[in-house]
């Protein structure tokens, strides 16, 4: 039964009688799509309202003053890259927008420099004074003890100048190429003897601390250091003026996921006259003079619109440093993940045969789950193959090292490792290398297309002699660092369906053959977007019908155009919709006529909302669907990667996953909500000015009283 015929839930009855809904091919109005770069940065800004909040603790505080600040420098790098590479090849703006590629761009910068300003000032104004109360303390050089400047006098003798290179900017020296998110201090000297002025960079190591340390949790910028000790590096001439600046490029590698390959092509023909990997922003501190900026933006040929003047220091990614601080009072209160989802003395083959296992990272612990069943399976001798999708993982990866182990065992291991992952391309071509060294299989997906589904099958055969093959289908990536912080569903089985819709799927990435038999899966590029349309256009039928119906997602980004009308749709019929998105919506909720019936909901916190979920019908009949995989509801996720959703069908689990829905989009729980305008409003205390609900505080508390419960049942 191919995925594109599988049952849909079976109509039932309804509380009342459907209003008269407009018919499914009514027009929709061509302003209905959200801007999609737009909507982002209002994801970035969310984060910066964690950072803002004085509820949440200082240090984690800290902490999303870093992630907003690594955030913006992807989003340059990658969007506002694409963006600039459209104009350059005369290409309109991805998607189905009303919008000219320029306005989105100037909208898009605009929106960017409001946004690093508040965020500089979150930071030199509430942050920083924050931290001095508790005796953490960033300072500027002027703000040192004789002492300490002594002290760092000396490390940047011995540590930092022999790596210094300073680069004149003379006729005989032209302007240096600037490295993208390099930090770099604009220098200005002059010759007395002759009067000459020139400009000067350098470049501050990338390999150093980004704030030194020194004692009693006192920090300083590493640039102030080296300007402190400029009249080394230029002797016998006047340092005149010196300011930090850093440039983001387009990146050299990257592809624009979002841009077909042909396209990229044709765009990269037109860059070939630019200089390699245009600058796409500049930022400055507000100190620097007109003249030095005017010297930069003239030589980097960077759109004025795209110069940000902030208060320094620049380049606070690098807060991390401070954010780990081991002082508990400023911090989240430790978790420990659980460990009940397989019983420690159980063997986990036969845990997975007895019943399915649902789990929930990092409410419960990837180590004593994923990580146990892919290291047990490198163990077990009835234990013949084991097939692993790997997008990401961390540096000193126990699941790397137990497939390893495996081959070396003499199993038979496949890996499908994508090199293309944004970011991670030099780690993966390192651990494939590790692989094939060992004797595994490793291959690397199809052509313009990118492996990014998480599954992983295993072979075994039992005591009785048959072949069993048991298998896990995750959100999220076989990453034990991230699975700390990143939450995520992922499930243990040993149905025989699932089992050979997996097998048929590894063997369509390894062995190019063709399939549409997938019983329990919907699988990108061929069947995902059509299976979850044809289940919206489902509900939206039981809709106008008078049964009940319902719409619940949770994903990290809906901006498909496909799925987007479908669930337009689904509201002019009245189905109730709501959709939890963390990040990216291009859908405009709440606009009468079209979306009148469809919630919007993005929660932010401690742990990074990663899973992908999509339920349909209400939840008390036997054909009501859930499935949780690996895919956004984004044009690259449904068209250019091989993706995929499991049906989830156990009783127990669907109820479990529901409650998570209801309680994420409930209005009693701490959110913010999306309005048809594109501005995200937080709600975050009741009326009478008490906190609401904190979903995942509520899952962690939840996880420790179960530790003190009975053993865990296949409902848990």
């Amino acid at each position: 039964m191919g995925v594109s015929q599988m049952s849909l839930p079976a109509a039932e009855g309804h509380d009342g009688p459907a209003a008269a809904q407009p018919a499914a091919d009514t027009e929709l109005p061509p302003e209905r799509y959200l801007d999609r770069e737009e909507s982002w940065l209002r994801f970035n800004e969310r984060v910066l309202e964690l950072a803002e909040d004085e509820s949440v603790p200082l240090l984690e505080r800290v902490r999303f003053i870093a992630i907003f600040a690594t955030n913006l420098d992807e989003f340059f790098m990658v969007r506002v890259a694409g963006l600039v590479r459209r104009m350059v090849a005369g290409f309109p703006v991805e998607g189905a927008g009303v919008r000219l590629p320029g306005q989105v761009l100037e909208n898009t910068l605009e929106l960017a420099g409001e946004l690093t300003v508040r965020h500089a000032r979150a930071f030199s104004e509430r942050i920083l004074p924050e931290l001095a109360e508790h005796g953490i303390e960033i300072l500027r050089w002027k703000e040192l003890s004789a002492e300490e400047r002594d002290t760092l006098g000396d490390l940047f003798r011995k540590r930092i100048y022999p790596v210094l290179t300073p680069l004149v900017v003379d006729p005989a020296h032209p302007f240096p190429f600037i490295s993208g998110l390099s930090l770099n201090l604009a220098v200005m000297i002059a010759d007395p003897r002759s009067d000459a002025t020139v400009f000067a960079r350098v470049k501050v190591p990338p390999l150093l601390p980004r704030f030194l340390a020194l004692p009693r949790n006192r920090y300083v910028p590493i640039e102030d250091v080296i300007a402190a000790h400029l009249t080394d590096l230029f002797g016998g001439v006047d340092v005149i003026e010196h300011h930090a600046f850093r440039v983001t490029r387009i990146r050299d590698l990257e592809v624009d996921e979002d841009i077909t390959e042909n396209l990229l092509q044709a765009m990269e023909r037109e860059l070939v006259r630019r200089r390699a990997e245009p600058a796409v922003r500049l930022e400055v501190e507000d100190t620097m003079s007109a003249d030095v900026l005017d010297k930069l933006v003239t030589e980097l040929g960077i759109d004025t619109r795209a110069v940000y003047r902030v208060p320094g220091p620049l380049d606070l990614s690098g807060l991390s440093i401070i954010a780990d601080l081991n002082i508990g009072e400023l911090r989240y209160p430790a978790f420990v993940p659980s460990a009940r989802a397989i019983p420690e003395e159980m063997n986990i083959f036969t845990a997975i045969t007895e019943h399915d296992i649902l789990l929930q990272h990092p409410y419960d612990s990837f180590a004593a789950s994923v990580e146990r069943l892919i290291e047990e399976a490198a163990e077990d001798p009835g234990v013949l193959a084991i097939k692993q999708t790997l997008y990401r993982t961390s540096g000193q990866s126990p699941i790397v090292d137990a497939l390893i182990d495996a081959a070396e065992a003499g199993k038979q291991v496949v890996v499908v490792v994508e090199i293309k992952a944004r970011f991670d391309e030099r780690a993966n071509i390192a651990w494939a290398r590790k692989l094939e060294e060992a004797g595994c299989h490793v291959v690397y997906g199809f052509v313009g297309l990118k492996t990014h589904c998480k599954m992983a099958l295993i072979v075994r055969e039992e005591s009785d002699g048959t072949l069993r093959r048991y298998c896990h289908l995750g959100t999220g990536n076989y990453h034990p660092t991230t699975a700390r912080f990143y939450e995520d569903f992922g499930l243990l089985t040993a149905d025989p369906a699932i089992g050979e819709d997996v097998t048929a799927l590894f063997n369509h990435l390894t062995g190019y053959s063709r399939t549409g038999a997938y019983q329990r899966l919907l699988v990108a590029p061929e069947y995902l977007r059509d299976g979850v349309v044809s289940r919206i256009d489902r509900q939206a039928e039981r809709a106008r019908a008078g049964q009940p119906s319902r719409i619940t997602f949770k994903t990290n980004a809906l901006v498909d155009e496909v799925v987007v009308d479908a669930l337009y749709r689904a509201s002019q019929a009245g189905v109730p919709v709501d959709l939890w998105v963390r990040g990216i919506c291009a859908l405009r909720p709440g606009i009468a006529g079209l979306s009148d019936t469809i919630r919007v909901r993005s929660v932010l916190g401690r742990f990074l909302e990663h899973s992908r979920v999509y339920a349909f019908g209400p939840g008390d009949d036997e054909d009501s669907q859930v499935f949780i995989g690996s895919a956004d509801m984004m044009h690259r996720n449904l068209d250019r990667r091989v993706e995929l959703l499991v049906q989830v069908v156990d009783p127990g689990h669907q109820r479990r996953i529901r409650r998570l829905l209801d309680l994420g989009v409930d209005d009693g729980t701490s959110s913010w909500w999306l309005g048809p305008d594109g501005h995200w409003l937080r709600h975050s205390r009741d009326d009478a000015g008490k906190p609401l609900r904190d979903v995942q505080e509520t899952l962690v508390r939840e996880r420790r009283v179960r530790a003190m419960d009975v053993p865990a049942s296949a409902d848990d």
